[in-house]
């Protein structure tokens, strides 16, 4: 079974109770966010808008809310796709071999794209931008978003489907400078196919045709997210996963127009011609800032007949893109793994907000005939990770050796970080990158994509016993003298707010040089937080906030600390400073107001009576 659109996979979840409609009118200002939001911590179903102010199109969210919901939709065909995966996803390879893949032969022919006749549905109709849905999901955000959309673009020196590239990149449609139903907003980040693609159009100084395609069969926005080997097209990773090919033409104008596609957004990018993008409330939990990004001159708007607008809502973990993520776990495995010669396992700690904090395994092989205490193959391992796709975005990496602990749990937070502890020596394996490029959605650096990042190393012998509460004689100089264990070897400490750096080097000097000789036995980290109580509350505030909040390079001192032939260790715990700080972006905060106008819906009577 394939879903051969939108409508059909609505219907197919409504049929076995995966879906609800909402019938009364809502606004599409902060509305709809709100009620998405909700639903997905209570692990809801997905929804289906029927009536939104302001526009006549329906729009449906939380898809992808949950695993469950997101391996029924694909359950004919995830275990053909694994396969496929194993075999680096060549769906020739399959074709070569059929009787070694029996039942994923079918699946890889229907990999194939399928250049269509230009009388498909999606050409219906036309309409503008500001007859889209237009919502907004944050109160500071600088207009509607789209927030699935599928961003088709082609390499302009070696043009056709097979090498074109389909992203994710948020969409904004209206606000700041543009001007209305006829320029919009492109945002993407760093490590995205698309920049390559607009890089050769400005060198030959020609515009970038680009099309915007939205809704269709759900295998074509979860392939604009997934994770796939250079050069293997997304348009074959979504005719494999949803058994169906991709259906494609060009139009007049020489635009590529998914068939299968709600709606189909055309516009071309030219050379230099930026404007004013965002804020926009993003998936670390914090407001993305007004930066210049790519103006978009739009040409058409299509649309099928009946269609339906889709949206997702991002904000701190877990949101729906976190269900994204462990759908594409499921699929993958260990693919990218074996990528990086001697890596066994790789973790984006999705509670961190996935890019700032990665926890990683490797093999320890580089001297097999003695022990081995201290970080070798790991470090080159750790080199590679950085240096690759978008696991190059890692801020804080935390590796360890497989060698020590083959039972290791990469995804539990707490043992994996109790294991790094229990065996790092601060003095020698922490390993910084200063100056360097980080995340676009991280502000915790000195300037947009531009920060530090640091490896925490550790291998061998476990070197200290953690502790499980605080030493009762343990009592803190002013000014940071709060503190409460958040894991073990995990301090926080709350104290004075951030006011500078110039401010912080010195009052951090002062503090650990009369904190230097105190009993922090089993302490092996320190964390400077603004409320100890929210942070130790549980696992995923305390990486929350240590981990978005903090610039190692900036914000890492120590004990004791040295620096020894431009190499920087501690002998006592090494302190973090997640304090706010006065450059960083705003946190994301709900509207009370809406949040209480939406609970219309959940009462009796309402649409979602029952859901919570």
């Amino acid at each position: 079974m394939g879903y051969s659109s939108l409508r059909d996979c609505v219907n197919d979840l409504e049929k076995h109770g995966h879906l609800v409609r909402i019938k009364e009118e809502v606004d599409p200002y902060l509305e709809m966010a709100a009620i998405h939001m909700r639903v997905f911590d209570a692990k809801g179903p997905a929804l289906y808008f029927e009536n939104i102010k302001g526009t006549n199109f329906p729009a449906v969210s939380n898809l992808f809310g949950t695993l469950e919901r997101s391996k029924f939709m694909f359950r004919d065909t995830l275990d053909h796709i694994k396969k496929l995966v194993d075999i680096k996803m060549d769906p020739t390879t399959v074709l070569k071999n059929p009787f070694q893949y029996i039942g994923s032969s079918a699946v890889a022919l229907g990999a194939l794209p399928w250049k269509k006749k230009s009388n498909a549905p999606i050409l219906y109709g036309k309409t503008n931008i500001s007859d889209l849905p237009p919502i907004v999901n944050w109160p500071m955000d600088g207009g509607p978003f789209v927030t699935m959309p599928q961003v088709y673009s082609e390499d302009i020196t070696n043009p056709g489907i097979m090498k074109a590239n389909l992203g994710m990149y948020r969409i904004q449609l209206s606000g700041n400078e543009y001007e209305l139903n006829k320029e919009i907003g492109l945002h993407y980040q760093l490590h995205r196919g698309i920049g390559v693609h607009q890089q050769k159009a400005n060198e030959l100084g020609k515009p970038l045709k680009v099309s915007i395609f939205v809704g269709g069969p759900p295998s074509h926005p979860l392939s604009a997210v997934m994770p796939l080997p250079e050069g293997l097209s997304e348009m074959i990773f979504a005719g494999a996963l949803g058994n169906r090919r991709f259906r494609y033409f060009y139009d007049d104008e020489g635009f590529c127009i998914s068939a299968d596609a709600d709606f189909v957004i055309t516009g071309t990018v030219y050379p230099n011609e930026n404007k004013p993008e965002g804020p926009f409330g993003d998936h670390i939990g914090y407001y993305s800032l007004v930066h210049p990004f790519p103006l978009m001159k739009v040409h058409n708007v299509y649309h099928k007949k009946d269609p339906i607008w889709s949206f997702t809502v991002v904000g701190r973990p877990p949101q729906e893109d976190t269900s994204f993520g462990a759908l594409i776990h499921e699929i993958t495995g260990s693919a990218i793994p074996q990528e990086i010669n001697g890596l066994k396992a790789v973790h984006a700690v999705d509670p961190a907000g996935v890019h700032p904090l990665l926890f990683a395994i490797g093999r320890e092989s580089y001297t097999p005939y003695k022990k081995v205490d201290r970080p070798q193959e790991v470090l080159t391992i750790a080199n590679q990770i950085l240096g690759k796709n978008q696991l190059s975005l890692a801020k804080y990496l935390f590796i360890a050796a497989t060698e020590d602990n083959p039972e290791l749990d990469i995804y539990n937070i707490e043992k994996f970080l109790s294991h790094i502890l229990e065996r790092i020596d601060f003095k020698r394996d922490l390993h910084f990158h200063t100056n360097t490029t980080i995340d676009t959605l991280d502000y915790t650096g000195d300037g947009l994509n531009a920060g530090s990042k640091v490896v925490f190393a550790a291998v061998g012998d476990k070197k200290v016993e953690l502790a499980r509460e605080l030493p009762s004689n343990l009592e803190l100089p002013r000014p940071f003298n709060v503190a409460k264990l958040a894991l073990p070897g995990i301090m926080v400490v709350q104290g004075d707010a951030f006011t500078s750096y110039n401010n912080a080097v010195k009052e951090l000097k002062e503090w650990t040089d009369a904190a230097r000789d105190l009993n922090f036995e089993g302490i092996q980290m320190i964390v400077l937080v603004e409320d100890v109580n929210f942070v130790a509350a549980n696992e995923n505030n305390f990486v929350w906030e240590t981990f978005t909040k903090s610039n190692p390079a900036f914000d890492i001192y120590g004990i004791r600390s040295f620096t020894a032939f431009k190499h920087w260790g501690c002998e006592g715990p090494v302190i973090i400073d997640a304090r706010r700080k006065p450059h960083h972006a705003p946190d994301l905060i709900k509207d009370e107001k809406v949040e209480r106008r939406i609970d219309r819906l959940f009462e009796k009577g309402g649409s979602l009576h029952g859901i919570l």
